[in-house]
């Protein structure tokens, strides 16, 4: 009885030692392939539980993501003036044909990535070669990139893979170069600066000028108005003496009198030197009579 239960345990365990090795599951982030005697058998796309042929068949998993490229250190290339630039860049792929990916790089990610550099490099030299400067720079960036997109996915669809992106992230002057081209961003700057400031300077002095020539303006009108007001009102007070001076003579120096007393000892300090019978003081000593 006891070795009949031992055989169904042992029969149980070695069942499910088999079941385990018949069994595996592919991820929604993975492709597999099954392989038989190092042969390739069938591949597994769609994600879910698969079953093999234990101790006969295995499996190799792939990543179905999608994958970076970093060049990692800018390669340096030649425009079409024969200049050097620095170019960094990356490349975004996948696998999309599992099996022609093995028969091609062994499944190797490293054989993989080195073709796909060689492709880009490639096509970059190609494409530099034919631009100028500020053409790679800023001109026709985009229209590189996605020549150099399409060049490579054409090459790696040979391999199993697919490049979805081709991107410069810098496009830059070698450090030799790049000195001398930021020394002479640097005077055109400064050059450019010299010269709004003198169209500046020349601006500001033409602002003045014209603000002293309308001040002056100004004044000499006013001035003119003023003349103008002041004779105006001298004539008036002119033609105010003289009519009462023809009302009554008598009363008109008497009042001119009395203005030339007030204005003359107007401070007590003042001083007079004058003989008393001089005509100043007719209307201080006869107030009432016409003097002689």
């Amino acid at each position: 009885m006891n070795k009949n239960i031992s055989n169904l345990l042992i029969g149980a365990v070695a069942a499910l030692v088999v079941l385990s090795m018949s069994i595996f599951v592919v991820d929604q982030r993975q492709n597999a392939i099954v392989f038989q005697l190092g042969e390739v058998v069938s591949v597994k796309t769609e994600p879910g539980l698969n079953f093999k042929v234990p101790l006969m068949q295995n499996v190799r998993f792939f990543d179905s993501r999608i994958l970076t490229l970093d060049a990692g250190e800018p390669e340096r290339f030649i425009t079409a003036e024969k200049k050097n630039v620095l170019v960094d860049s990356f490349v975004k792929w996948r696998i999309v044909d599992v099996k022609q990916y093995y028969v091609s790089v062994g499944g190797d990610e490293v054989r993989a990535k080195t073709r796909l550099l060689q492709t880009v490099n490639s096509s970059m030299r190609e494409e530099f070669g034919k631009r100028t400067i500020h053409e790679v720079v800023s001109g026709e960036r985009d229209k590189i990139m996605e020549v150099l997109r399409t060049k490579a996915d054409s090459d790696a669809r040979k391999i199993g893979v697919e490049v979805l992106d081709v991107r410069l992230k810098r496009v830059d002057f070698p450090l030799e170069i790049s000195e001398s081209v930021y020394r002479r961003m640097d005077a055109e700057r400064k050059r450019v600066a010299n010269e709004l400031r003198a169209s500046g300077a020349a601006e500001g002095e033409k602002i003045k000028a014209d603000a002293d020539k309308q001040r002056e303006v100004i004044l000499a009108e006013a001035y003119r108005d003023a003349q103008k007001t002041k004779g105006e009102g001298d004539a008036k007070a002119s033609a105010l003496y003289a009519a009462a001076f023809g009302r009554n003579s008598e009363f008109y120096s008497f009042y001119r009198s009395l203005e030339a007393y007030k204005q003359s000892f107007r401070n007590k300090s003042d001083v007079m030197v004058l003989d008393p019978s001089s005509d100043f003081f007719k209307y201080l000593k006869n107030p009432g009579k016409t003097g002689k």
